[in-house]
């Protein structure tokens, strides 16, 4: 346990730590590319690493620098790992490696932690099944562990249900190219959280693959192109630098962030406007961006495109004024805990009156108080609610090594602020 003490006000620069979404994405590219590919600046964090130890098993040599990873790419050919493959709760791992793991010949086993184990992953599967593939939950309950029996996935006409996850249209689409023939993946309903596709959709044109992005309801892939083997700088990552500018936000100081691109597709750049919404003064420069905290005032907003800083949101709705309702966020419920369920719980124990429902938190600040926050293994909310111990006496955040997830050093950059 943690305890973070209060700041009268947080001003400095911090550096933000590499894009997860983009590298794990980029290690697969890279791995399907034909020849050596560098990775300059990747994220070092835990869901990282269990991506790069599974490609090991399909046969991809990754060599590791201190700022940047070699990957030996195998031109779409790939062995079958001898072995189950354990991702934790790494949902961008599991996702994505189900569908990579088509190009294998033979039988894939895929698992995961306790929690991965019941998160769901059906929509995926039922995608492949339309390809001919035999891809099958262990247990029959639409989750992990998983089969894959892999050899040569076909393309053709696929229909996914969009209102889920984001990540099981990124796993198609990466592997498209591959596939035997022409691929049109069809959406079912809306899809949620585009900005990430717009991440996969960006990647895979910086590695020389087209996408025909129809409004977001189809997606053509030509069968035969191929990955080009380069260079590739990672950017910083927008949702771990949320914290930072909510760390001014929250106490009326002023905070850089560097290491960012202020023009990423990353849904989570826009989080700064959001803030500024909520009162903030915010100055987007050459690879930073600056926020300069003011009174705060609570708003409604929709944060589907910026799932991952929804739990940043809440915890600096505890000091605004008024009532701050964050709505399509149906989807957090299927993450790495419930988060609107953790979210109301670690709310109100701090004194706020929540009030959620299947795709909402509305949060109005109460008399607030100390706490020990329960983390739920999720990394998000025990940086979050550090966020909340810069103004309230007492936080102490349980289990805060859950931030090795995607973080691993975010305490050592959030103790910056003091000195």
């Amino acid at each position: 346990m943690i305890e973070i003490k209060p700041l009268k006000a947080a001003h400095g620069s911090v550096e933000a730590p590499s894009s997860k979404s983009y590298t794990n994405r980029a290690y697969l590219l890279a791995a399907l590319a034909a020849g050596s590919v560098r990775l300059d600046r990747p994220l070092f964090s835990d869901d990282t690493r269990y991506m790069r130890q599974a490609l090991d098993q399909f046969g991809i040599a990754c060599r590791e620098e201190s700022e940047a990873v070699i990957v030996e790419g195998t031109g779409g050919v790939l062995q079958t790992p001898q072995q189950e493959l354990h991702v934790g709760n790494a949902g961008t791992a599991m996702r994505f490696l189900t569908t990579f793991a088509t190009l294998a010949p033979g039988e894939t086993r895929l698992t995961g932690d306790a929690r991965m184990q019941e998160r769901p992953i059906e929509d995926l599967l039922h995608c492949l099944r339309q390809m001919g593939i035999r891809a099958e939950s262990v247990r029959g309950n639409q989750c992990p562990p998983l089969t894959i029996h892999g050899g040569s996935p076909q393309g053709g006409t696929l229909k996914l249900a969009g209102n889920q996850s984001s990540q099981y249209l990124t796993s198609l689409l990466i592997c498209a190219p591959y596939f035997q023939q022409d691929t049109t993946i069809e959406i079912l309903g809306d899809l949620t959280s585009k900005s990430y596709v717009d991440i996969t959709l960006d990647i895979m044109k910086t590695f020389g693959v087209t996408v025909i992005n129809e409004s977001y309801q189809r997606f053509r892939i030509a069968a035969g192109q191929r990955y080009r083997a380069q260079t590739y700088r990672v950017e910083g990552d927008a949702s771990s630098a949320s914290y930072f500018f909510a760390a001014a936000a929250v106490t009326g100081g002023t905070v850089t962030v560097t290491h960012l691109n202020p023009k990423s597709v990353q849904g989570d750049i826009q989080f700064p406007r959001v803030l500024e919404q909520m009162g903030c003064k915010i100055d987007i420069g050459d690879e930073k961006i600056t926020v300069k905290g003011n009174p705060l005032r609570g708003i409604t907003i929709n944060m589907n495109n910026m799932p991952d800083v929804v739990q940043t949101l809440a915890v600096v709705a505890l000091f605004a004024t008024g009532r701050t309702t964050v709505t399509g966020i149906g989807n957090l419920r299927i993450k790495e805990t419930d988060r609107i369920q953790a979210l109301e719980a670690e709310l109100t124990r701090l004194g706020a009156h929540v009030e959620a429902g299947d795709d909402f938190i509305s949060i109005e600040p109460g008399a607030l108080k100390p706490a020990a926050i329960e983390t739920y293994n999720d990394h998000r909310m025990a940086m979050s609610f550090a966020v909340a111990g810069l103004n309230i006496p007492g936080i102490r955040i349980k289990n805060p090594q859950c931030v090795d997830k995607s973080f691993p050093d975010f305490f050592d950059r959030f103790q910056s602020f003091y000195d």
